[in-house]
Formats: C-alpha cells, sequence, structure tokens
C-alpha cells in the first residue's frame, strides 16, 4: 500500500487492485477514513473534522493526479508522489 501523499501528519494511501470507486485512504493520530476521488467527500471512517475538509479540499486540487495515481495502482504500478497542501511551490 503506497503512501501517495504526507501533509500536516496525514498519510494518503492507495491499495494494489483495491476495488471502484477510486478512492484514497487517510491515516491521522490511529483514525482511517475513505474518500472518493471523483467528489472528494468521505465515504466511511473516522478522522478529525479539520483534517478531514483538509484531505476533501486536497483531493479537489489533485483530482487528475489522483485519476491517475488510481489507474497506477490497479495494474500493480507504484504511483508518482503527490505534492500536499503545505507544500511550498514556489522554492
Amino acid at each position: 500500500m503506497p503512501t501517495i501523499a504526507f501533509f500536516y501528519g496525514i498519510a494518503i494511501r492507495m491499495y494494489f487492485n483495491d476495488h471502484a470507486p477510486a478512492h484514497v485512504h487517510a491515516y491521522h493520530g490511529g483514525l482511517e477514513a475513505r474518500f472518493d476521488i471523483a467528489t472528494g467527500k468521505m465515504i466511511d471512517g473516522r478522522l478529525g473534522r479539520k483534517q478531514r475538509k483538509i484531505v476533501e479540499n486536497w483531493i479537489l486540487m489533485y483530482g487528475r493526479e489522483l485519476n491517475a495515481a488510481w489507474t497506477a495502482v490497479r495494474n500493480d504500478e507504484t504511483p508518482e508522489r503527490i505534492p500536499g497542501p503545505d507544500t511550498d511551490h514556489d522554492i
């Protein structure tokens, strides 16, 4: 299960050959939740309110990259890492 992003203490992972719909698993502070890539909404699980909002916004920002990562893991390929919202893109 590759970690495709890590930001604000939140690990974002995808499982190889996972079931549809396209989604990510978010882990923070011993909690886990699944988020739909198409909508950015939480499917199930538990995550703090602040972390949930951060993940939802991040998914909407990086939808194209997340879909490419989903395709990669469905084909047993290692996906590219995706920057988090705490990454300074100007450096």
